[in-house]
């Protein structure tokens, strides 16, 4: 057990809830995105590439947060490279973005990877929701941020080793500056109060920090932070105390445990503050909307090779409780194989978790700080990659 000491979070967690909370009971549906990779494959023998044109996005009503169900799917690529936060939708629940990371090109032999640099603009208020357009952002666009008050959001460029920066005015999204952050950029999140911003620089294991004036955005390099290879999942607390950091480690999974950052957020300079031992690769980390628990999906050696030394064959979904005293890890629970994206209900009462090799979404319900496997699983018509709501 890991414990670190900061100053009360108290109240604060209890009533800065994110807007996922805030507006669930709004007249904007409790929609979840689904980003369907159909390029990519994990198999006993290792991993594959095919060709484009079977990716999709499901859009999920968890309206019943023990049985979501899966409403459309639109034809999108999207993609399993990169972190699972390449999608997004506005605290107001009308628009779904979704970044394109890679398409697949031939090069007489296999196909492989290539930097897309598109962000599909979904409306989730038509029925059915509908790709209202298409806007070109920076080189290998990956994590995605939208500030609570829905009018900027945030692309981590991993190629462009950069983040873009986005206006959001009604249905018109539009990118207004790339900024240059001087490594490979794969996830970004935004503090509580929208003035600064957290940028995972996944190949240089650190944290970058964004300062934010309206539109206007600066890279603060004598900010950056040291913290574990790999580092692809990011997320802030709701009152902004707190920044937690996925740190992967080696790939592919070597069966050695890995670790979580805990970073003090709020201070004039932020730190890091601790690191926890989780498991083999911890893909994708999210905060819940009262701020009281993170969850996190880890890989393990599931998308392995059979035969390799760090293989397993099912992943897992582990839940921090985070309080004024501590953050630790305090349940653990099986998933499926390949596990990547994860996100909170809109009450925050469950876990939703991709099972990127089964095609479903493993459900989980949290009874005071232990996960409990509903059994419940929603099956998906392709490969889940990515997941996120408000």
């Amino acid at each position: 057990m890991t414990r670190i000491h900061v100053r009360t979070l108290g109240m604060a967690l209890l009533i800065a809830l994110s807007p996922i909370r805030a507006l669930a009971s709004g007249d904007a549906p409790a929609f979840l995105l689904v980003g369907l990779d159909g390029k990519t494959f994990f198999t006993l023998d290792g991993s594959r590439n095919g060709p484009n044109g079977s990716d999709a996005v499901g859009i999920i009503d968890a309206s019943d947060e023990a049985h979501p169900r899966l409403v459309h799917t639109l034809t999108l690529d999207n993609s399993v490279y990169g972190p699972p936060t390449n999608l997004r939708v506005t605290p107001d629940g009308r628009l779904g973005l979704v970044a394109s990371s890679v398409l697949m090109h031939h090069d007489g032999t296999a196909w492989y990877a290539h930097a897309d640099n598109r962000l599909h603009v979904i409306d989730l208020t038509a029925t059915p929701p509908r790709l209202i357009e298409t806007v070109e952002v920076g080189q290998q666009p990956s994590g995605i941020s939208i500030s609570r008050t829905g009018d900027l959001a945030l692309i981590a460029n991993r190629e462009g080793r950069s983040v873009t920066v986005l206006s959001i005015l009604g249905s018109k999204v539009r990118p207004v500056a790339t900024i240059d952050v001087g490594d490979e950029a794969a996830a970004v999140a935004f503090a509580a109060n929208g003035r600064r911003a957290f940028v995972a620089k996944n190949k240089a294991a650190r944290i970058g920090v964004l300062s934010i004036n309206g539109t206007s955005v600066r890279y603060e390099p004598e900010y950056d932070m040291p913290v574990g290879a790999g580092v692809y999942g990011l997320d802030v607390t709701p009152d902004g105390t707190l920044a937690l950091t996925g740190n992967t480690g080696q790939e592919p999974s070597d069966g050695h445990a890995d670790t979580i950052s805990v970073i003090r957020a709020d201070g004039r300079r932020p730190v890091v503050l601790d690191h926890l031992g989780i498991g083999d690769t911890p893909e994708a980390l999210v905060i819940a909307p009262d701020g009281r628990h993170a969850a996190v999906s880890i890989v393990r050696g599931s998308s392995a090779a059979r035969g390799s030394p760090g293989y397993t064959p099912t992943g897992a979904v582990a839940l921090l409780t985070l309080s004024s005293q501590s953050v630790q890890m305090t349940s653990q629970a099986e998933a499926g194989a390949v596990t990547q994206g994860v996100a909170f209900s809109p009450s925050g009462d469950y876990v939703y978790v991709c099972n990127y090799v089964d095609r479903n979404l493993g459900i989980y319900r949290i009874s005071g700080d232990t996960l409990i496997d509903t059994g419940n699983r929603l099956s998906l018509p392709g490969q889940p990659a990515s997941l996120a709501g408000r």
